[in-house]
């Protein structure tokens, strides 16, 4: 009887811990969906790795940038983590210099500060962002194709 008792107490907290062949299973390597272009200049990809939920605080999305592509100004009600998983690009946060970023860099962005993200012009560039799911991003100007060439001779150059 002992014994019997003994198992039980032993086994009774795994129980609730058995495999469930129902797993959702997503991939990183797919490439997404092509992105409506409404905020940004040129093509890009996204693949929502992760979604935003009762039981999730934030978004996991990855982000492929065709070469000469980018995303117009905006900003996020929370932090926002760029992680650059392949090429090269670029990035700038309002007030502050444009800079190159490629395959390695991580970027953290404050709550509600206003930047901008790209390819560079001869690079694709994939990064996955990651953001709190609660506010939807805010978009605060367009970058112009002007605004744009300005920063990739000046950093092509540098």
């Amino acid at each position: 009887m002992k014994r019997i008792v003994l198992f039980i107490i032993i086994t009774l907290p795994f129980i609730g811990f058995t495999q469930n062949s129902e797993y959702k299973i997503g991939s990183y390597k797919d490439r997404g969906v092509k992105a409506p272009n409404t905020h940004y200049i040129g093509e890009a990809w996204l693949n929502r790795l992760l979604s935003a939920n009762e039981n999730l605080e934030y978004n996991i999305t990855k982000a492929t940038f065709k070469a000469n592509s980018t995303l117009n100004w905006h900003k996020h009600a929370t932090p926002q983590v760029l992680i650059v998983v392949d090429g090269i690009g670029y990035y700038q946060e309002r007030g502050n210099v444009p800079i190159t970023i490629k395959e390695g860099d991580v970027i953290k962005c404050e709550k509600n500060v206003e930047h901008w993200h790209s390819s560079s012009k001869e690079h694709d560039v994939t990064y996955l962002a990651i953001y709190g799911g609660g506010k939807p991003t805010e978009w605060t100007q367009v970058l112009s194709q002007k605004e744009y060439d300005d920063v990739a001779s000046k950093l092509k150059n540098d």
